[in-house]
């Protein structure tokens, strides 16, 4: 006994990895190679590899995932906006999703010229937009109007715009041009600082005059953002954290209904019927939505006790109708977008492209994370919206552009243009001789 279970222990010790013991499944074959299945799943992994190395992959990522992202966006527009249109509109439920179509018919078309402009023609327009987006915001800071606390809307006869939305694309794309022409001195960390440093905080400042602490973060996340790419020096991050903390302490301590949302967001419940009433009712919508949710058209939470439900606090209702399953879809789209972007901007032989495709990036996954946060009672309510998902034109639009920009930035790689000249070249070869054939008949 003793020396047959030793002799059943040393095969057993003499197996390779993967190989079944013939004792044990008596139909296996004991000579049977495990290298097949080893085989098929790095054939897998390769097949994956080669498909995310193809000159093409970027530009059609950028391209999927912000059409999803801006389809989802309008149907739960739809969803989240119909209890309030129906009471604010005289019965018309799809009053606000009729005015985003209205935007995003014209936001695509300009996203799609934005993609055709060559990044010389680009440039061109990088001081005039600094210049006029300063402009924007000076005119809100002295005029704006002043919506739920925040005087961050300027209206321009019957529209009424956000400038600060504006700004973002036209401060990345203003900052992009000075440093690619100051590409070769930045190591000189006054060429670093100077004018984009100065510039940029004076927007931001103009930004704070309205109350808007959110957008003043999203702006100084930008500037953190583009100083990264160009390599400042790591202790200078660490005085502009600091001197930001202290100044968000100092804005937060003006404003009674600011402060307790920040001391209170971490558990909106303590302060529930006050300052967690929005972030309160948001998680409820979430931890009712489940893994796959209510259904379309099904969220509770906007019939009135959720505030902002299809802006700032979409994402809520989309976790309640949608569930886990929708709000990780919604995550996984803005970083595949964030994934290929940064695949251009670091396979470009263009600095000017490197820094806007980089600051563009900063901008739209800073924001969503904030959103997400926010909604998630992670970081206090700042009113920040949730790109390409949440209703209003002013965030939309230059979303839309800054989208055109990269996915036009992804077309022209001298890899992929040669595959797109290659793909045309094929499709015009097959018609024609579609057309030969035709012919012959």
């Amino acid at each position: 006994m003793g020396a047959a279970s030793d002799g059943k222990g040393a095969a057993i010790a003499t197996m390779t990895p993967g190989q079944v013991d013939p004792a044990a499944d008596p139909t296996a074959d004991p000579t049977a190679d495990p290298a097949p299945r080893a085989r098929r799943g790095s054939g897998h992994l390769a097949s994956l590899r080669e498909a995310l190395d193809r000159p093409l992959t970027a530009y059609y990522l950028l391209l999927g995932a912000s059409a999803l992202l801006l389809t989802l966006g309008l149907i739960m527009v739809l969803s989240a906006s119909s209890v309030y249109s129906f009471k604010v509109s005289d019965g018309d439920s799809y009053a606000v999703v009729k005015r985003q179509l209205m935007w995003v018919v014209l936001g695509v078309p300009s996203a799609w010229i934005a993609s055709r402009l060559s990044p010389q023609w680009i440039r061109r327009f990088a001081w005039p937009g600094y210049f006029v987006s300063l402009g924007l915001l000076l005119l809100t800071a002295l005029f704006g109007k002043e919506i739920n606390g925040n005087t961050n809307w300027l209206a321009l006869g019957p529209i009424v715009i956000q400038p600060s939305e504006i700004a973002k694309l036209a401060l990345i794309l203003w900052a992009a041009h000075v440093y690619a022409n100051k590409d070769r001195r930045l190591g000189n960390l006054h060429q670093v600082m100077m004018p984009v440093v100065p510039g940029l905080l004076l927007a931001t400042g103009l930004v704070v005059v309205g109350r808007d602490l959110g957008t003043a973060l999203v702006l100084f996340a930008i500037l953190l953002g583009m100083l990264w790419v160009v390599g400042a020096p790591a202790r200078f991050f660490v005085l502009c954290i600091s001197l930001v903390s202290v100044g968000a302490i100092y804005l937060a301590s003006t404003s009674s209904e600011r402060l307790s949302r920040i001391t209170n967001f971490a558990d909106p419940f303590k302060d529930f019927h006050n300052s967690g009433w929005q972030a309160g009712h948001g998680l409820y919508a979430l931890s009712s939505g489940g893994w796959f949710g209510q259904g379309i058209g099904a969220s509770q939470q906007k019939w009135g006790d959720l505030p902002e439900a299809h802006t700032d606090f979409i994402f809520a209702v989309l976790g309640e109708e949608l569930g886990l399953v929708g709000t990780l879809l919604v995550i996984v789209l803005f970083l595949t977008i964030a994934y290929a972007a940064l695949r251009v901007a670091r396979d470009t032989q263009q600095p000017f492209v490197r820094y806007a495709t980089f600051g563009i990036v900063v901008w739209l996954l800073g924001q969503m994370i904030i959103n997400v946060g926010m909604v998630l009672a992670l970081m206090p309510v700042i009113g920040i919206p949730l790109p390409l998902i949440s209703y209003g034109g002013s965030s939309l639009v230059p979303t839309l552009v800054a989208l055109g920009l990269v996915i036009g930035f992804a077309r022209r790689e001298p890899e992929a243009a040669r595959a797109l000249a290659q793909r045309r070249r094929s499709r015009s070869a097959g018609l024609s001789a579609g057309r030969v054939d035709r012919r012959g008949h």
